[in-house]
């Protein structure tokens, strides 16, 4: 029935004129021979399409074959060449272009990751045939085109291991070189566009027409570019060449980049952007849209982290520079919740960092709002981020950071963080910094004035007092407390009353109002409110001896879940310990010092 409407219809529209088609000759048409195809009577179909008198009728109707054509061709992708596949490659030489590509971009649009593979491989190809056919009318035409693209690549899984990049488990690999190849043609025009302008400067008025047009497809690749560099590439963890020798992913971001340099942009100029003006160019997309931030630190990743493009990579820049630019990049990176962002910030800073030689930052850079809004994005990744190996990395970094500062600015860093960090842990680790450079300065031939004598005492003032006196919660603050006693206990044992490097005994009597006398009844207070619970606790528990009762207790400031009477027992001895630890340093402090005041 199907096969006689489209041989019918067929018949009489031979003798019409393209225009004089009618729309019911189109639905006939369009309804017939997609019922055809998927009734399987493809050959007969290709004969009507291939007969010679029938192609102004193909040329002006044959588009819209494409759908059932297509389904079928994503089915058979294994069999030998079929009438199908003769139908779709004489309707993309035959049907007018734009009509083509409005059909195929509709065929692009699958949810299943398998489909959505086989979609791309089979029909990137053809799509670029149909740009090229647009001819100077083809920017905006790529640019949708490459935007559905990147969607559909954006559904695909990415892989993870090794092991699923070699074997392309999810086909991104496949498509990731399809895309390129894709994308290979308009490149190069762009790049023959920009040579020829260069060598007709003088003329460029006389040109005006033709250099828009030009701009527009350079944009489109430029916007296609920066939206790789955000998704997939920022996403991906790519390997180096001696973990993977062939990499297709790596091979992606370097013609990415290939591609950036081709149409007329700098990379280095790109990675600096924070810090170097660039042109304004008229007509074009505004400069944070133009280029994003986050595709900005993608590309500062893949050149300082995978050292890709470093051929094109002036070596004229600094360390302290490259530092500098790079700072804007993992500012945003480590600001972002995501594991993959917070990685590639962690590794950009350290790159970033053994660049320089210890002690080789000066303080100025700390008049840089980028190097103390990295610090506390470093502690929130420290003290919040699920991932313990990027915990533990971004204290590795935080340490190499704390090196590369000379001593003003260690010492001005100490101040920042203790003032700004608000985390017990952290400020305890940056206590034990300041031992570290303590000890530094005290060592003979080593004396700085950052670090002992008057300038040190206002950073011990800090160091050794209570958030909250008294009242301070010792459980919540442990760590910092804890780091505090253990330095004091270092400068009385170090520092001589006789030699006071540090200014420590000068200093002495007021450490001991504000720091170890509230110290002394915090501790007091919190053991005894411990032993009233612990009383408490055991009361209760005899009394309900035949039943186990399930109570909710909080330890310091935290309210910990229900929990049984014996596990509440066991966290308020674990409490009391705590306490006696601190009386012991206390108790050791008082030893040392008893007497040497007056000497």
């Amino acid at each position: 029935m199907a096969l006689e409407q489209l041989s019918d219809v067929v018949q009489r529209c031979q003798a019409l004129s393209d225009d004089s088609y009618t729309p019911e000759d189109h639905d006939v048409f369009s309804v017939s021979g997609r019922t055809c195809i998927e009734e399987g009577n493809s050959a007969q179909v290709l004969s009507l399409v291939l007969d010679e008198k029938n192609q102004d009728m193909v040329r002006c109707m044959g588009w819209t074959l494409l759908p059932p054509l297509i389904q079928v061709l994503l089915k058979k992708r294994d069999e030998k060449p079929s009438p199908c596949l003769a139908i779709f490659s004489h309707l993309l030489q035959t049907c007018r272009p734009k009509e083509l590509l409005i059909g195929l971009l509709e065929q692009l649009e699958h949810e299943d990751p398998d489909t959505i593979a086989e979609s791309l491989h089979l029909l990137l190809n053809p799509l670029q045939k149909v740009l090229l056919c647009l001819g100077s009318r083809k920017a905006s035409s790529l640019g949708m085109t490459l935007s559905s693209v990147l969607d559909q690549l954006a559904k695909l899984p990415l892989p993870h291991t090794k092991e699923q990049e070699e074997d392309d488990v999810f086909s991104l690999c496949r498509c990731c070189t399809d895309l390129m190849a894709f994308v290979k043609p308009f490149v190069h025009e762009t790049r023959q566009n920009l040579l020829s302008s260069e060598n007709t400067n003088k003329k460029a008025g006389e040109q005006g027409g033709g250099r828009a047009a030009e701009d527009e497809l350079q944009t489109e690749l430029l916007k296609f570019s920066m939206k790789t560099l955000s998704h997939p590439l920022l996403e991906l963890q790519l390997r180096d060449p001696d973990t993977l020798a062939v990499s297709p992913l790596r091979d992606f971001a370097t013609e990415i980049l290939n591609t950036l340099r081709a149409i007329g942009e700098s990379v280095s100029s790109l990675v600096f952007q924070p810090l170097l003006k660039r042109k304004q160019v008229l007509g074009f997309l505004e400069e944070e849209v133009r280029y994003p931030k986050e595709s900005l630190a993608s590309l500062a990743h893949l050149v300082f982290v995978h050292h890709l493009a470093a051929d094109s990579f002036p070596s004229v820049f600094s360390s302290v520079f490259c530092l500098r630019c790079n700072m804007e990049h993992v500012c945003l990176l480590l600001s972002r919740t995501e594991e993959s962002r917070i990685q590639k910030g962690l590794e950009l800073y350290e790159k970033s960092l053994v660049r320089l030689e210890d002690g080789s930052l000066p303080a100025d850079l700390l008049q840089i709002k980028t190097f103390l809004t990295v610090p506390q994005n470093l502690v929130k990744v420290m003290t919040m981020c699920p991932q313990h190996d990027l915990r533990t990395r971004g204290l590795k970094v935080l340490q190499l950071s704390i090196d590369k500062f000379d001593t003003e600015a260690k010492y001005n860093f100490f101040q920042y963080m203790l003032k700004t960090s608000r985390h017990s842990g952290v400020e305890g680790y940056i206590i034990k910094n300041i031992k570290v450079q303590i000890d530094a300065a005290l060592q003979p031939g080593n004396s700085n004035v950052w670090f002992e004598g008057s300038q040190l005492l206002p950073l011990l003032r800090k160091v050794l007092s209570l958030p909250d006196g008294p009242e301070t919660d010792l459980l919540q603050y442990l760590d910092r407390v804890m780091e505090s006693l253990n330095l004091l206990r270092y400068l009385v044992i170090r520092d001589k009353v006789t030699d006071n490097q540090t200014g420590i005994w000068t200093e002495l009597y007021k450490i001991e109002d504000t720091f170890l006398k509230p110290l002394r009844v915090g501790v007091n207070m919190s053991r005894a409110h411990y032993e009233r619970e612990l009383h408490d606790t055991r009361a209760t528990k005899r009394g309900k001896a035949k039943e186990e009762s399930v109570i909710s207790v909080s330890v310091g400031s935290e309210k910990l879940p229900n929990m049984t009477s014996d596990s509440q027992i066991q966290a308020l001895h674990s409490a009391l310990h705590t306490f006696d630890m601190i009386e012991s340093v206390l108790v050791r402090i008082e030893e040392l010092t008893a007497g040497k005041e007056n000497l």
